[in-house]
């Protein structure tokens, strides 16, 4: 797992809020010194705030006006940074740490999305008037974030081989899966006859407003939806039958794509639920019957703020040199690769498919015969040489289905318990909303 983790940083990285276009974050690039709020020992600044706004709005183009009113979308952005403070606070707390070579190789990535290397997008942020450490700071903890809900998931989410044996004899009787988007008017726990009475109220206006066509369901869920995905426009991805709530199970298979059900009260308040599109489940999980698999050694010299892009090629040119002039490619690794996780086995990466290490990766294993090496190649992390040893066919088709079944049950049980520890870890934190000369202090979230 620790060998493709670039791959999963890089897809990481491709989806958050700070590998957003520049020209975005350069939007409210001067930096404002108020604090927009306090978050037990920590702040959050205006300037950050003001970033976070500008990457929504630019998400809604020519659409400004489906977004809520500017001191409702504050709002709802604050809370969200909120949130980060919290998560990274706890997880420094619980001694999880993102090195500096970790950040560095995510900067890299973020670097290539943008059609540049590192040196120019230090030189492109300093142009726009972004703060190069800030930004660092920010991707630092969009990964310290992930981590936290790795570790969360690893500790507390498990899932039975029996469970994953029910969802595989449901899906070979159920043909559907369904993506769906939802919008949730939470209620407090607890909630009293006024108080489920104002959300009753609140879901069936939201719904007159789909019915009417004034908004979209999207727009609605960033606007009026309590739930922690509410700016992604409510999306829930894909679900199996035995995914959706039973109350809302039993309307899928008579629904349409674009239809809106409810409101209906559940555990944290009411929804509405909307049915996006249709596939059939066994196409969705059939997979190859056999993957070729390849076992590879690499070497690795890398690019960071130490280590230009020059100077790691040169050493990378001089490195395959030795190994054309005899040298073994084993002691090579283990004397100069700079990937700590595989040098102390001369590079050796094991079995993997092709894609495990990115698309060029796999290309340069691909275009190998076995025992040849390949020339230099640059990738994120930097420049490589790689061999590749022998090459294998593998037959993956249940393993691949047991796997997809095993990560959607655990992703379903993820959104579920992690929300709960969002909520819990928002309701014991002290928090100060400053507006103006005003302070506004709240234990717990704001309900709309």
């Amino acid at each position: 797992m620790t060998k493709r983790f670039p791959v999963l940083l890089a897809s990481l990285l491709a989806v958050s809020s700070v590998s957003a276009p520049l020209q975005v974050l350069a939007q409210e690039a001067q930096p404002l010194d108020r604090i927009a709020a306090v978050v037990d020992e920590d702040v959050i600044l205006q300037s950050e705030l003001q970033r976070a706004i500008a990457n929504i709005k630019a998400q809604y183009a020519g659409r400004e006006n489906q977004l809520p009113p500017e001191d409702v979308l504050s709002r709802q952005v604050l809370e969200r940074l909120v949130l980060v403070k919290l998560q990274v606070a706890r997880a420094q707390g619980s001694g999880i740490r993102v090195s500096d070579q970790e950040l560095n190789q995510a900067m890299n990535s973020i670097a290539q999305q943008n059609g540049s290397n590192l040196d120019a997008l230090r030189q492109r942020l300093a142009h726009d008037g972004i703060d190069f450490n800030d930004f660092r700071a920010s991707v630092r903890d969009e990964i310290t974030v992930q981590r936290l809900r790795q570790s969360f998931a690893q500790s507390r989410i498990s899932v039975s081989e029996g469970e994953v044996d029910a969802a595989l004899k449901q899906q070979a009787t159920v043909g559907n899966q369904y993506h769906l988007a939802h919008i949730l008017i939470a209620l407090p726990d607890g909630a009293n006859a006024d108080q489920i009475a104002t959300g009753q109220k609140k879901a069936d206006g939201v719904k007159t407003l789909l019915d009417k066509g004034e908004l979209d369901f999207n727009a609605a869920a960033v606007r009026y939806s309590d739930s922690p995905n509410a700016l992604e426009g409510g999306d829930l991805g894909w679900r199996s039958l035995d995914e959706i709530p039973q109350a809302f199970a039993q309307m899928m298979e008579k629904m349409k794509p674009g239809e809106v059900v409810g409101p209906i009260r559940g555990p944290s308040g009411f929804q509405l639920l909307k049915l996006v599109e249709v596939r059939d489940a066994s196409s969705a999980a059939a997979g190859e019957h056999t993957v070729t698999e390849f076992h590879g050694r690499h070497i690795l010299v890398r690019v960071d703020d130490h280590q230009t892009d020059a100077a790691a090629k040169a050493k990378i040119d001089t490195l395959r040199a030795r190994i054309a002039g005899g040298a073994e490619f084993q002691t090579v690794a283990k004397e100069s690769s700079e990937d700590n996780n595989s040098k102390g086995q001369g590079g050796d990466l094991g079995w993997f498919p092709a894609d495990a290490f990115g698309p060029a990766f796999g290309q340069q294993v691909e275009g190998l015969q076995d025992g040849g090496v390949s020339q230099p190649f640059r990738t994120d992390a930097g420049w490589h040489i790689v061999q590749r040893v022998a090459t294998r066919q593998t037959d993956v088709t249940t393993d691949n289905q047991r796997a997809q079944v095993r990560e959607t049950i655990g992703r379903r049980k993820l959104e579920d318990e992690y929300n709960r520890f969002l909520q819990e870890l928002r309701g014991e934190a002290y928090v100060s909303f400053r507006s103006g000369d005003r302070a506004e202090n709240t234990a717990t979230p704001p309900q709309s």
